[in-house]
């Protein structure tokens, strides 16, 4: 028996961003309780609104660090394709907890537009220079890993963290010499703006992956043209192509060839497999032959006493 292929990541390369994961979980927590203490005593909403988005990163590191050990794992009678998808799955719960934050923080900062006040910029200057360098670090550790869905939801996080976090900075700054208190209040809707542009990004591609939509970046059309192409197939049709995780591919198809015995069909199937390994990255496949009319409605229905032959 066979179980389907593990394909995601070596063993040191799980190792490795097990160890960046778990060094950015410490640094992050670390940096919340530091933003919460200085947003109460500088009276920052922007440094209260980074905790609440930091706090949500500290969440997204824990899921993706989860997510890693279970996609080490391999798979089994009842998991097949192993627990791939469950990187993916840990993405998307990120993205969407980041929806949440965002909205949050916009309706934190309308209120606080009501209702300023006094905030202590130096202090907001202090700490969001800390956190610019240790989401920097962060981020830079998780780019080297970004390859895989669930680490670049990661990144996303730390790397919009960066991001809003220097925008404090300038924004401090501004009050600091204009005495201009809505300033905090925009710093918050910028720093929401940028964590609803990043989770929706990473909301689509991990629904199309659930919905076991065609990859990023494939078009059936050139991968049937790919197939078409090769010497010995007359038609591919009931094709199907979707992911199991973020760099795993799938795909099944029919294809009709002449009445040819299995050591000439060999040579196809083995040129087909080549083709979709080189040009698409596909290596998980199920090919069926067949040297009959397929009729296909909600998939292809061959007659009990008609040969065909299946591949896998």
């Amino acid at each position: 028996m066979h179980l389907g292929q593990r394909q995601e990541g070596t063993p040191q390369n799980q190792a490795h961003t097990s160890k960046v994961l778990r060094i950015s979980l410490v640094l992050t927590l670390a940096y919340i309780g530091l933003l919460i203490v200085a947003g109460i005593k500088a009276h920052s909403l922007a440094l209260l609104s980074e905790a609440g988005h930091n706090a949500s990163d500290f969440l997204a590191l824990l899921l993706s660090l989860a997510a890693v050990y279970l996609q080490a794992r391999p798979p089994s009678a009842t998991k097949t394709f192993g627990y791939h998808r469950a990187g993916v799955l840990a993405a998307f719960l990120n993205a969407i907890a980041l929806v949440g934050i965002s909205f949050y923080i916009f309706y934190a900062a309308f209120h606080r537009l009501h209702s300023p006040a006094h905030v202590h910029p130096r202090l907001m200057i202090w700490v969001a220079a800390a956190g610019v360098l240790m989401n920097g670090v962060i981020s830079v550790l998780l780019y080297r890993s970004s390859h895989d869905l669930n680490i670049r939801s990661a990144f996303l996080h730390m790397f919009g963290d960066t991001l809003s976090t220097a925008a404090v900075i300038a924004g401090a700054w501004t009050i600091l010499l204009t005495g201009q208190l809505w300033i905090d209040s925009a710093l918050s809707f910028g720093i929401g703006a940028v964590i609803l542009w990043s989770s929706f990004a990473i909301v689509r591609e991990t629904l199309n992956i659930l919905l076991e939509g065609i990859p990023r970046g494939m078009e059936l059309e050139k991968i049937s043209h790919a197939i078409a192409r090769i010497e010995g197939v007359n038609d591919v049709h009931d094709l199907h192509v979707w992911s199991i995780g973020s760099d795993t591919h799938a795909l099944s198809c029919h294809i009709s060839i002449a009445d040819i015995p299995p050591s000439a069909s060999e040579r196809i199937l083995r040129e087909v497999k080549d083709s979709l390994r080189h040009n698409f990255h596909i290596v998980h496949t199920t090919i069926q032959f067949e040297n009959v009319v397929c009729e296909v409605a909600h998939g292809c229905v061959i007659a009990v006493n008609e040969q065909a032959e299946h591949t896998h």
